[in-house]
């Protein structure tokens, strides 16, 4: 099987993969915390956050295409929730298009919503793609994040790879028994290979995991060392976060020199 490795582009050389995973969390949702609580209406800060992450992704190296197709993914997601919200009735006027009623208040609402979805998703792919998995794993466990978690997110990308790699080998052989699933009443099948892939990853965590006991394995997961963060990581914290900083109080600060 083909395996997909969400940070298949972090050993690319490049500034920004050279940084430490720690410098990067906090840059990255630094971003996504300013652009989340900036007003809707600011759309000259939301351009200035998207030159910032572009930025970032072209210093980094990742292709844009590889972020982009991860990023599409939130579109159905966004437009369940938002798709509708242009036809309710609401203050600030409204457009006819086609027959259709849109109010400026349900647009300036899906725009926002949008804008701020997919610059969340984009800066999280581009944060996972730029930096090892290991790295960024052993980032958020300095930064105090539960060990729970940490140790969750590890085996699952560990051994995602080993369920997906059981699935298709069940779907193999149900495909060599002439199975077709074109019949409502074949979703017993499936159903049946559900369970049993569910069945079988349980033992496999079972098995593995009294493995782990016997080597040892106390609940933590081990790192190298440590890697301290540098000048230059302080610098580009600084310099990115200060940045949209000022572009997350530029509106604000525009209005009340406007009102006074």
């Amino acid at each position: 099987m083909k395996h997909f490795f969400i940070d298949k582009y972090s050993e690319i050389k490049s500034p920004i993969n050279d940084l430490n995973a720690r410098a990067k969390v906090i840059i990255f949702f630094a971003l996504i915390l300013l652009c989340a609580t900036t007003p809707p209406n600011a759309f000259l800060a939301f351009g200035g956050y998207y030159l910032i992450l572009s930025g970032i992704l072209l210093v980094s190296k990742v292709p844009l295409g590889f972020v982009l197709k991860r990023t599409v993914v939130a579109a159905p997601f966004v437009l369940m929730v938002t798709l509708f919200i242009p036809f309710m009735e609401g203050g600030g006027g409204s457009y006819n298009l086609w027959g259709l009623t849109l109010h400026r208040s349900g647009l300036i609402v899906l725009f926002n919503v949008s804008v701020k979805a997919f610059f969340g998703v984009a800066a999280l792919t581009l944060l996972t793609s730029a930096t090892p998995f290991n790295e960024l794993m052993d980032g958020l466990k300095q930064m105090g994040v539960p060990k729970i978690f940490i140790t969750t997110a590890s085996f699952m990308y560990r051994y995602i790879f080993v369920v997906v790699n059981e699935a298709m080998r069940m779907k193999r052989a149900r495909d060599s028994r002439n199975f077709e699933g074109k019949w409502i009443w074949q979703t017993r099948t499936i159903g049946h290979m559900i369970a049993t892939l569910f069945l079988r990853s349980y033992e496999r965590g079972e098995r593995i995991y009294s493995a782990m006991l016997s080597r040892g394995y106390d609940g933590e997961v081990k790192s190298l060392g440590k890697h301290p963060i540098v000048f230059k990581d302080v610098v580009f914290i600084t310099l990115i976060i200060s940045l949209a900083a000022l572009l997350r109080f530029s509106h604000a600060l525009t209005k009340l020199i406007s009102g006074s």
